[in-house]
């Protein structure tokens, strides 16, 4: 809440490929985790290790199943919650994004302050034609980073940021 009343939305969505980007990403962890959680029940399962309940010995796809059971929900949800809350807005002098899955973060960055604007393409992000811009400044914050743009979106932003915070630059000195 401000003193005028709730925090506005930023202006501008991410790019709906963001979606299918942040689902192969959970998607890979989700492999990943099952197939890690197969690996140890294989290991584990049917040993004579003192240590090792004899139901979990006798039974060792439990591990795997309870992993993927669990991890499921957040596999499904995770890309379309993020889609509604990510979003962002150059507006007068400051950049505003707003992310977020588990908990949101709110982030007003004054374009005064911006040192570096960096785009950044993983190779899911390649592959998609998206990408990541990374907004640094000098405060004790680090970097603030807009994930999910269309590369060209992310490109004239970086460039608009830019131009703007050398102008403000040259204006104080």
């Amino acid at each position: 809440m401000t003193p005028t009343g709730p925090l506005r939305d930023p202006a501008h969505r991410v790019s709906p490929k963001a979606v299918r980007l942040w689902l192969l990403e959970a998607l890979i962890a989700f492999v990943i985790m099952v197939g890690g959680s197969a690996l140890v029940a294989a290991w584990v399962g049917g040993s004579d290790w003192p240590w090792v309940p004899g139901w979990f010995a006798d039974r060792p796809w439990v591990l795997p199943a309870t992993v993927a059971a669990l991890l499921t929900p957040f596999l499904v949800a995770e890309p379309f919650v993020r889609y509604s809350v990510h979003r962002w807005e150059l507006s007068g002098d400051v950049v505003y994004a707003r992310t977020g899955f588990l908990t949101r973060e709110w982030v007003f960055v004054p374009v005064s302050r911006i040192q570096t604007v960096d785009k950044a393409q993983g190779w899911l992000e390649r592959m998609l034609g998206l990408a990541t811009l990374e907004i640094r400044t000098a405060s004790h914050a680090g970097s603030s980073t807009i994930q999910g743009l269309d590369f060209q979106v992310a490109a004239g932003l970086a460039d608009r940021l830019a131009h703007r915070a050398e102008e403000l630059r040259d204006d104080a000195t």
